[in-house]
């Protein structure tokens, strides 16, 4: 989750290495924090797209309406086939 803290972090450490440079703990603290905040910013694209009813390559696709261009069974529209919860 991203939150102030691990902003201020990842701006703190950004600015150490552009200008004094980085220890090797400092440079380990923030490959971690990129991927924590990384993983957040994809979590929530996938939850945008997926309710947006748009899924990723490789990712089951059922639509509940009948805008769909793709070709497969329409569900109908109060369909929650596919739906997270």
């Amino acid at each position: 989750m991203i939150t102030e803290d691990l902003i201020k972090r990842i701006n703190e450490l950004a600015a150490r290495k552009k200008t004094v440079g980085l220890s090797e703990e400092e440079l380990a603290e923030q490959k971690k924090l990129y991927g924590i905040y990384l993983a957040s910013v994809r979590k929530q694209v996938i939850t945008q797209l997926d309710e947006a009813g748009i899924r990723p390559e490789g990712h089951a696709h059922h639509c509940c309406d009948d805008n769909c261009s793709h070709s497969h069974h329409h569900h109908g529209p109060n369909c929650n086939h596919g739906r997270h919860n």
